[in-house]
């Protein structure tokens, strides 16, 4: 009879939607799950006629409540927090050891300025003079310690930015991998919706680490390129980053495609890798730049004046630093054959107890130095607007990283609110699942009742 025909298919369609019910309700708890829905379509009449009322109802499909453009914003949310993230680390340890007094410049030459006059009330005084020296050290001491932590911080960038590479080309390998399941099972008429929610965990991964572009193809897979167009994931074929280390000791990021290389020198990468890269492009290597100037500026002056007087013994003036811009932990150093009658203090070497000369450098605290970041600034003040421009910039990266994060999360809520899933509205579902079960059920009773009928008539 098709009473009953039509009321099994009911049945089915009923399981179904208690079957993709129990499903979501399972995953509720589940990272990146997207819920699932029966499509309904009702079967229409094997027989012409104005009586054919139809077949039934068949589930041609499940539905997957999602959204491209909502996971895009997700994982672009993703690439701008992660960017923030992984500079704030840095740019606090900077702030602290800037701005502390014990390893702070500005302490230092505080002190050495200090030393300088103390030493004008008596310039003959030999252990004024050699305190004069021993500030020096100590000054050039925390200009190498400053340079140090600078150069340790661009090792840990290059290290975490093969790190990060690394991390790159593994979750591109399991994207084309998917891309791969995903085809197949599509071709086949499977079910992929757990495999694209793996991918598209996957993409989210790729986004914190480097900002991508996603484009959906009529197979099911998707292209994953870079912020600049490069390749990363075409079908079942990842791309390989490298991290290529440059005679300089630099690194030049390198992407290999195919039978294609693509220099990322210069593109902006977004997530951890261009967090990484504006990091070291726009605080540490203008800072680097700024204390290496500073020192060779300090030393040049004071040594030009320091040369140009008369010692205690009234011989010429002796250098007192030594600057070597190839040193990273030797910067600037005290010039180990100094010794405190050789510091020119006098002009005039009838007078060699004379200050004039002494007096002369210690106006040069009061005197401007040129800095490419800061232009001409007085020696005095110029760490100090150093300190202030980092506070500033780990200031403004602190802003946009509460601005990223309440992004990220309004993109989440976004996306929860189309692909996440509702208790009650699955609750609601259930309910209506079962009756439609119950109600089909019914149906096939009658419909055995009224064939057990028609027999007994017969």
């Amino acid at each position: 009879m098709n009473l009953i025909q039509t009321a099994l298919s009911g049945t089915r369609a009923a399981q179904i939607g208690l079957d993709v019910t129990s499903q979501n309700i399972a995953n509720v708890m589940t990272d990146g799950y997207t819920r699932q829905g029966v499509q309904l379509t009702t079967v229409q009449p094997a027989r012409s006629g104005a009586t054919a009322v139809g077949a039934g109802v068949n589930v041609p499909a499940l539905i997957r409540f999602s959204d491209s453009y909502k996971s895009l914003q997700m994982w672009t949310a993703a690439s701008d927090l992660a960017q923030r993230e992984v500079s704030q680390s840095y740019l606090t340890q900077l702030e602290q050891v800037l701005g502390s007094d014990e390893s702070g410049i500005s302490g230092g030459l505080d002190q050495f300025f200090s030393a300088l006059n103390a030493a004008s009330v008596e310039p003959g005084s030999s252990p004024l003079r050699q305190q004069v020296i021993t500030a020096a050290g100590a000054l050039a001491q925390r200009f190498n310690s400053l340079q140090t932590v600078l150069s340790n911080q661009r090792t840990a960038i290059a290290q975490q930015r093969s790190t990060v590479v690394d991390q790159v080309n593994t979750l591109s390998a399991d994207v084309a991998r998917l891309n791969d399941k995903i085809a197949a099972a599509t071709g086949l008429g499977v079910n992929a919706s757990g495999l694209i929610d793996e991918r598209d965990k996957k993409i989210d991964e790729v986004a914190k680490l480097v900002q991508v572009q996603v484009v959906n193809q009529p197979d099911g897979t998707r292209s994953v390129s870079l912020r600049g167009g490069q390749p990363l994931v075409v079908g079942s074929s990842p791309a390989t980053m490298r991290a290529q280390v440059n005679p300089d000791g630099t690194q030049t990021l390198k992407l290999d495609f195919a039978n294609q290389t693509f220099s990322l020198a210069g593109t902006p990468l977004g997530g951890q890798l261009g967090g990484l890269d504006d990091l070291q492009g726009r605080i540490l290597t203008p800072l680097s730049r700024s204390i290496t100037e500073m020192a060779d500026q300090l030393s040049t002056n004071i040594n030009n004046k320091l040369t140009t007087g008369y010692g205690s013994d009234g011989s010429a003036g002796q250098p007192l630093f030594v600057f070597d811009a190839t040193s990273s932990t030797s910067l600037l150093k005290v010039n180990p054959s100094v010794l405190p009658q050789n510091l020119g203090f006098s002009s005039d070497p009838l007078q060699p107890g004379g200050s004039d000369n002494l007096l002369a450098v210690i106006a040069l605290q009061q005197q401007p130095v040129t800095l490419t970041s800061l232009g001409n600034v007085l020696l005095g003040d110029v760490y100090s607007q150093l300190v202030g421009k980092l506070a500033t910039d780990s200031q403004q990266n602190q802003a946009a990283l509460s601005t990223a994060q309440t992004v990220r999360n309004q993109a989440e809520a976004s996306w929860k609110s189309t692909s996440g899933v509702n208790k009650d509205e699955e609750a609601v579902n259930l309910l209506q699942y079962q009756q439609m079960y119950q109600a089909n059920m019914k149906v096939i009773s009658i419909a055995n009742e009224l064939f057990d009928s028609t027999l007994a008539m017969i």
